[in-house]
């Protein structure tokens, strides 16, 4: 099962702002006060309402990770939205599925997130989601880029038109009260491990676990505004392994959209592992709409192989949990995601990492196995991936060399395995993935064909 896939390399390097993942870039350098105010103003141009010649306001919820430029950001916005008559509601330190969640609950025109997900502290970025609390599209993402571009002939309300900025100071326990009603089997007894990754977790992962009665010992939450995802949290699922001890754990990554899971034996459980382990549960109890899953094209040979022999059947998209969203929607599926830990479940809304966990923990309260068992449901092939740093990622596409070992390191595995190449959606790099059989064979396919891309592209 040999495949190639660029992705769409035009639609990704003709956007000046938005990636696959929002708005993102170095804080105070990259991403600065001034860019987060003129993107609140043009975005909230979009939703200004007139009424006899006057706006009338809309409101905008808000909500950050624990970064050191996360206020400084949230500021910007705030007065970008004011100024042109959007109310602000504030909710602080959540998140992301709460800020999903509550823009919702509230009638907000957008929901907003400052944050980074799991890159280093020093990045930061900005999300924008629906009044329907889920991502926008790109039509939608364009439209207010080009106003961004445009100009800044903003309208410029003043006296009773300008914008309020008020703070949601329950928006947390607003959240963990919401999502813990949708639990319908009992976690007490349950013991769990958790990886708050100094991130916008913290505060709320502790507070849910305690709302459906398991016992969790938490790690990682104690931010000081720089050690977000510092080895921790989903990109470092090995910080929870080894303290795991017999017990369930699970990591969140810096604005807690993501989820890695670890097993009693403190293996590894990705967001492959955690989709079929659903959907193997939602097709048990005639759940799993039109037994269907949705996944990008970075998951595992593994998940396929195993959708098979359950008689599921797998829509396949480009890298993004927004992609994996329209297709659930098209589809009507209730289970998708991302290998990294994005899971959407059957609100077709965004990934979030503390409902997947939650609904983790109800598959194995409902079926009394141990999470180690579950696990069977696929046996993943081995999975070497390379990020290489470039100067331009524009390089990549028709790139003769890079062509040719694509080409070289399909031969070599002969139908047996699986090789993929694309550029990021959110960072200054090309990554190269290879299945196979073993990993000595998928490390040595990628490090040949790693190796020609730093030498065209670095």
């Amino acid at each position: 099962m040999a495949e190639w896939v660029w992705g769409t390399m035009a639609e990704t390097f003709e956007r000046h702002l938005f990636g696959t993942d929002g708005v993102r870039g170095l804080a105070n350098s990259e991403l600065t006060a001034q860019l987060a105010s003129d993107l609140a103003r043009a975005a909230g141009t979009r939703i200004s309402r007139t009424s006899g010649g006057e706006i009338t306001n809309g409101h905008v919820l808000i909500g950050r990770d624990t970064r050191r430029s996360g206020p400084m950001l949230v500021s910007a916005l705030e007065a970008g939205f004011n100024s042109i008559g959007i109310d602000v509601v504030d909710v602080g330190i959540a998140p992301v599925g709460a800020v999903s969640r509550l823009a919702r609950d509230t009638g907000a025109d957008y929901g907003v997130m400052v944050s980074a997900s799991h890159n280093p502290a020093e990045d930061n970025g900005i999300k924008f989601f629906g009044s329907d609390g889920a991502k926008l599209s790109d039509a939608d993402e364009h439209a207010i880029e080009q106003r961004y571009f445009a100009g800044r002939d903003y309208r410029s309300p003043i006296g009773p038109n300008i914008g309020l900025q008020t703070v949601m100071s329950d928006a947390v326990e607003r959240y963990v009260e919401r999502i813990s009603n949708t639990v319908q089997y009992s976690m007490r007894g349950l013991e769990f491990v958790v990886d708050c990754a100094n991130g916008a977790a913290f505060v709320a992962a502790p507070k849910l676990f305690e709302k459906v009665g398991a016992s969790v010992e938490v790690h990682n939450d104690e931010p000081d505004g720089m050690n977000i995802n510092r080895n921790c949290g989903a990109t470092h699922p090995d910080y929870l392994a080894k303290r795991a001890a017999g017990r369930i754990g699970f990591a969140f990554d810096g604005d807690a959209d993501r989820l890695i899971a670890v097993d009693e034996d403190g293996e590894i459980v990705d967001g492959d592992v955690i989709m079929a382990i659903f959907a193997e549960w939602q097709k048990q109890r005639n759940q799993l709409k039109n037994d269907a899953v949705v996944v990008t094209v970075m998951s595992n040979i593994g998940f396929h192989q195993a959708m098979a022999r359950l008689g599921i059947s797998v829509i396949e998209t480009r890298v993004g949990d927004r992609y994996v969203l329209e297709a659930m929607r098209k589809s009507r599926a209730v289970v998708g995601g991302e290998q990294s830990g994005h899971v959407l479940l059957e609100d077709r809304a965004t990934g979030d990492g503390l409902r997947t966990a939650l609904r983790l923990m109800e598959v194995v309260a409902s079926t009394g196995k141990e999470l180690r068992q579950l696990r069977t449901v696929m046996k993943a092939f081995p999975q070497v991936l390379e990020n290489i740093t470039v100067a331009d990622k524009a390089g990549l596409d028709g790139n003769d060399a890079i062509i040719d070992a694509v080409r070289g390191g399909e031969e070599a595995l002969s139908g047996r395995g699986r090789v993929l190449v694309r550029p990021s959606g959110t960072e200054p790099l090309v990554r190269v993935m290879v299945e196979a059989p073993s990993e000595a064979e998928a490390s040595d396919v990628a490090t040949r064909i790693a190796g020609v891309v730093a030498a065209e592209l670095g």
